[in-house]
């Protein structure tokens, strides 16, 4: 019995059932009376529209369901940011779904919300895939207006994105399944097909309160946008239905006749489990985050039969680089070597720093990925780039420049996994939120800042202890240390993969044991949009 392996296997496998748990909390939404009072107006709730609409057995990845999680409590929360979005499959074609979520503030449009739905539809884009908009929204929440209204990546962004993807030739159908108001209304409309429930979906630039205010005129919603008026009368929607259930079944009709789509063309071979059982994951990351372990252990139980062809293995060992499958895809792996190594040239290096040998290896590395078209997997637990002199002195500045030059300029699909730590500069160059991954997720021991918490909380401690002295005042040890503890506990709620989450630094929370699905998926979703951008690095330092 290995008693380490244990401890870290309980310990992980806790923080998975925690995950778990706040999935399904995650899922009411509004809550349980509010889903209650949803269904009794004979409206499906957004999960269950998705959940009818996608083929039965098919994978799926929902993306940020822990957006808006512990924001706005004043407001009462937004779960999930107030909609549900899903990669998915419509009658065997992979497309994006985005199911508004009346059970929340009914459906209205916080500023999470919006950048939820920018990037789903930075998902459609980028992949080529179909977007399906299930719409039940009361538009824009009016006590954040200005957070939401007016700028660039504000909610204007999104009626840009559906001009901007239909001449791309992005297939957009919505549903109004619910109320669709104001300037949220040109979203269906901008749609290339819209649908619309009689008895509960509407469609106005202004509801009835607002007409009577504006211009005198008493008209009640129904008449003024219902199903009826719209299909019969305006011609704005192009299908009328009675039940949620019937505009969902016509969306498949659709997708039942859709063209088929060009392919990027990556290589996949017949898809194979890992032959190192896949359950290890959980006993093989230590409990104890500052413990050193062999990251290979890990690559061995996520790619198929636990084969890996490593690149330059003896030289920059804290970067581990080489190719793989994952699920028969062909993927260039580039991961961050946990354990202490030797270098013949300067010794002793730490795991989880990038030197500047391995940022070397790195760069060159991503360059041959994108020479062979093979889409890049990041796997973070990664501290930084190494400091000091002799670290300066080599170069490292240059070095990591190159790497990062080499990963921004990538042309391949590239997809993030942060594992353990994620701080500072590490994060940019193992292709961070910044740098344009198709999908970043992370498992529940991850941790993303600036730097960890403990060097974090010590170096704004003296910044405030130098503050506090220059004003003349006397700090005792006692003093020194509650305000240490204050800044940490503050800095180590920062650090959380749900606080990233919530803002949609990540895409998804992920047991370890969905990495592999995540991948195939985004792999998949990438393999409908081939490349036209010559790869081309510009200026790069030597």
């Amino acid at each position: 019995m290995n008693v380490e392996f244990n401890r870290n296997e309980d310990h992980l496998q806790q923080l998975t059932y925690q995950l778990r748990k706040k999935l399904e909390k995650v899922a009411l939404g509004g809550g349980e009376k509010r889903i209650a009072a949803h269904k009794a107006k004979g409206k499906l709730t957004a999960r269950e529209r998705i959940n009818y609409l996608l083929d039965k057995g098919a994978a799926q990845v929902e993306i940020g369901a822990f957006a808006g999680e512990g924001m706005y409590p004043d407001e009462g929360g937004c779960p999930s940011g107030g909609v549900v979005v899903v990669l998915g499959y419509v009658q065997g074609r992979q497309c994006v779904v985005v199911a508004n979520d009346a059970t929340v503030k009914a459906g209205a449009w916080f500023p999470i919300t919006a950048k939820k739905n920018l990037r789903a539809q930075e998902i459609s884009i980028e992949n080529k895939l179909p977007i399906i908009y299930l719409v039940d929204s009361a538009g824009v929440y009016l006590p954040m207006q200005d957070e939401i209204f007016p700028d660039k990546e504000h909610f204007g962004r999104i009626f840009r994105n559906n001009a901007v993807m239909s001449s791309m030739g992005i297939v957009q159908i919505s549903a109004i399944m619910g109320p669709c108001v104001a300037g949220g209304a040109y979203l269906p409309i901008m749609s290339d097909e819209a649908m619309i429930v009689s008895g509960t979906g509407s469609v106005f630039l202004a509801g009835s309160y607002l007409v009577k205010s504006a211009i005198g005129e008493t008209i009640d919603n129904e008449a003024l946008g219902g199903a009826a008026m719209h299909s019969e009368v305006s011609g704005v929607t192009d299908y009328k239905f009675d039940t949620d259930e019937e505009a969902l079944d016509h969306i498949r009709n659709i997708f039942d006749k859709l063209g088929a789509q060009p392919s990027a063309g990556f290589s996949r071979a017949t898809p194979a489990a890992p032959r190192l059982p896949e359950k290890e994951l959980y006993g093989l990351l230590p409990a104890d985050r500052a413990k050193p372990y062999d990251m290979m252990e890990i690559i061995n139980r996520l790619v198929d039969n636990s084969e890996f062809e490593p690149y330059k293995d003896l030289y920059g060992q804290t970067l581990i680089c080489g190719l793989a499958r994952i699920d028969g895809w062909a993927v260039g792996i580039v991961a961050n070597q946990r354990k202490i190594v030797k270098s013949k040239k300067t010794g002793m290096q730490m795991g989880g720093v990038i030197y500047s040998d391995s940022a070397d290896k790195a760069a060159r590395f991503i360059m041959n990925c994108n020479q062979k078209r093979i889409p890049l997997v990041f796997l973070h637990d990664v501290s930084g780039f190494m400091v000091g002199s002799q670290s300066e002195q080599g170069g490292i500045i240059k070095d990591g420049a190159k790497m990062v030059n080499a990963m921004s300029n990538s042309v391949v699909p590239k997809f993030t996994v942060i594992v353990g730590n994620s701080y500072g500069a590490g994060n940019y160059a193992m292709c961070g939120k910044a740098y344009d991954p198709r999908l970043i997720v992370a498992w529940p021991t991850a941790q993303l800042a600036v730097m960890s918490g403990a060097a974090a909380a010590n170096t704004l401690l003296q910044i405030q202890v130098a503050s506090l002295k220059a004003k003349g005042e006397v700090i005792t040890p006692e003093a020194e240390k509650e305000l240490l503890d204050r800044i940490k506990a503050r800095y180590d709620e920062q650090l959380s993969p749900y606080y990233a989450a919530a803002r949609l630094w990540v895409d998804a929370v992920i047991d370890p044991l969905e990495t592999r699905k995540v991948i195939s998926q985004g792999i998949s979703a990438a393999n409908h949009a081939p490349i036209e951008k010559a790869y081309n690095v510009g200026v790069i330092q030597v």
